[in-house]
C-alpha cells in the first residue's frame, strides 16, 4: 500500500514537472514582443564587446577598441529605448508578458553596466603604462573568455527559457572570481615593493571584468525568476505534505 502511494507521488510530481516544462516552452514560443527583442539584441551586443576585449588583450587589436566604444554607445541607446517605451508597453500586455518585459528592464540595466566595464578596461589597456604582463593577460583573457561564454549563455536561456543555462552562468561567475584574486595576490603580495602604477591599472582592469561577472550572474538569476516563477533568495513556500 505504502509503495503504492509513493508511486502516485512520483508520478504526480513528473505531471507537475512535465507541465512546468510545457509552459516555459509555451511562454518562449509566443509571439516575441519587441522590447524583448530588443533585450536579445543587447545581450548579443554585450557578448560581442566581451569578445573584443579578448582581442585587445590578446592582439591589441585598435579595431577591438574602436568596436567597444560603438557596443557601448548602443548599449546606451538600447536602454534609453527601453525605459522610454516600458510604461506604455507593459499596460497593454497580459501578466505573463508583464514579467517578460520587467525582466527586459532588468536585463538591460546589468548589460548597459557590462558596456560600461569593458569598455573601461579597454580604456585602461590604451593609457600609459596600462598594459599587464604575459601572466597577467593569460589571466584576464580567461576572464573575458568566460564571460563571453556566461553572456551567450544568458542570450540563449533568455531566448529559449532555458533554465540549465542560467544554471550554467550562475556556477561560472565563481571562476571569474578566483582568477581576480588570483590578479591580486600577484600584485599586492609577489610584487611587494615592486609595484608601479601600471600594477594598480591592471588589478581596476580585473576588478572591472570581475564586477561584469557579477552582472551577468544577475541577468542569470533575472532569467531564473522569469522561468520558475520565483528568485532564487525567495523559493517557494513548501506546501505541508498530506495525511
Amino acid at each position: 500500500m505504502a509503495s503504492s502511494k509513493a508511486l502516485e507521488l512520483s508520478a504526480e510530481r513528473g505531471a507537475v514537472k512535465g507541465r512546468a516544462k510545457q509552459k516555459r516552452r509555451s511562454r518562449a514560443s509566443g509571439p516575441q514582443h519587441e522590447l524583448t527583442a530588443l533585450a536579445l539584441k543587447a545581450c548579443l551586443i554585450a557578448r560581442d564587446a566581451a569578445y573584443n576585449i579578448k582581442d585587445l588583450l590578446t592582439n591589441s587589436s585598435p579595431m577591438a577598441l574602436l568596436t567597444l566604444r560603438d557596443c557601448e554607445k548602443e548599449l546606451d541607446q538600447i536602454e534609453r529605448d527601453i525605459d522610454e517605451r516600458m510604461p506604455e508597453a507593459i499596460t497593454r500586455v497580459n501578466e505573463d508578458k508583464a514579467r517578460e518585459l520587467l525582466a527586459c528592464l532588468k536585463f538591460i540595466t546589468d548589460l548597459e553596466r557590462i558596456g560600461d566595464l569593458l569598455l573601461s578596461v579597454a580604456l585602461r589597456m590604451e593609457s600609459p603604462g596600462g598594459s599587464p604582463d604575459e601572466e597577467e593577460t593569460t589571466l584576464m583573457v580567461e576572464m573575458a573568455t568566460i564571460l563571453h561564454t556566461m553572456l551567450d549563455q544568458v542570450h540563449e536561456g533568455f531566448q529559449k527559457r532555458d533554465l540549465e543555462s542560467a544554471r550554467s552562468v550562475l556556477q561560472a561567475d565563481s571562476k571569474i572570481d578566483r582568477i581576480c584574486q588570483a590578479v591580486f595576490q600577484r600584485n599586492l603580495v609577489e610584487k611587494r615593493g615592486q609595484r608601479d602604477l601600471s600594477d594598480f591599472n591592471v588589478m581596476l582592469m580585473a576588478q572591472a571584468l570581475e564586477r561584469a561577472g557579477d552582472h551577468t550572474k544577475n541577468l542569470a538569476e533575472e532569467l531564473y525568476g522569469l522561468i520558475e516563477g520565483h528568485t532564487l533568495r525567495h523559493p517557494p513556500k513548501r506546501r505541508p505534505a498530506a495525511g
